[in-house]
């Protein structure tokens, strides 16, 4: 099982040289074709696409410049709908319903004029109906899922994310299935960890059940503090969410890993 077919949004910032480079190592590592798409927005009455063509242009020789490097099958998009009204977010889900695997930014804190908009993983994890991996702004990472966690509490959306992250841990020398106990909380875990790895084990897979309780410690700086000490290189989390008004949001958990991530998340809804 790998991924045969995978979609990188580009941007301008100066992060994205860095997720260009695991991109294209996880392209490389499975066989698969790899897609950069470069999405143009429009304001009200302010087209853009005249001033961001030399930027797209720039960002498209780069893009394919590393990946002949690598020896890498590649495409390029550059998406400009001409619609004010429709959103980053919309683009990229429409060009990833048709693809393995998305491959996003996380959102710096430090706001740049070039900059997505902040909660463009957030919905693209909402809206893609695909995987998502979202790679931390600050940091190189040059490998994914050689040392993996899967942050386990049972139900949807935790068997969602461990199906969703197969190809992955694929590569995993050692796999984590981590559930925590919380105060308030009865369990954060609905089933036993050991359950997932005897499922994993059936794939070949070495797996290690752990159960740590979080007390009151937020159970995002859990998962990532277990991350560092176990040298893991890739997180995999299935995230829930609750309406308000007409918008999803996502749980404290995912937001604050969306917010605080040291390490790259694979996140499935």
């Amino acid at each position: 099982m790998e991924f045969k077919d995978i979609l990188i949004h580009i941007d301008e910032t100066p992060q994205c040289a860095k997720r260009i480079e695991l991109a294209i190592h996880l392209a490389r590592r499975h066989g698969a074709h790899l897609t950069g798409l470069f999405a143009i927005t429009q304001l009200p009455y302010a087209p853009q696409y005249e001033s961001r063509k030399k930027q797209a242009a720039a960002a498209e020789e780069t893009f394919r410049q590393t990946a002949e490097a690598a020896a890498v099958s590649v495409d390029w998009i550059l998406a400009d709908w001409g619609v004010p009204t429709v959103g980053m977010a919309e683009i990229i889900n429409h060009y990833a319903h048709t693809r393995d695997l998305v491959i996003v930014g996380q959102s710096a804190p430090e706001r740049r004029r070039e900059a997505p908009p902040a909660n463009l993983p957030e919905q693209v994890v909402f809206g893609s109906g695909r995987p998502v991996l979202i790679v931390p702004y600050a940091g190189a990472f040059t490998t994914v899922g050689t040392s993996s966690i899967v942050a386990w509490r049972g139900g949807r959306a935790s068997a969602r994310a461990l199906n969703d992250s197969l190809p992955l841990l694929m590569n995993s020398k050692k796999i984590y299935a981590l559930s925590i106990r919380t105060s308030g909380d009865r369990f954060l875990c609905e089933s036993s960890g050991s359950d997932i790895c005897s499922h994993l084990k059936r794939h070949g897979l070495s797996c290690v059940g752990e159960e740590i309780s979080a007390a009151d410690i937020p159970v995002a700086n859990v998962l990532m503090n277990f991350a560092w000490e176990k040298g893991c290189d890739l997180l995999v989390v299935g995230v829930y969410a609750h309406a308000t008004g007409k918008k999803l949001l996502l749980g404290p958990v995912g937001r604050q890993l969306l917010k605080d991530m040291t390490l790259p998340v694979l996140m499935s809804h």
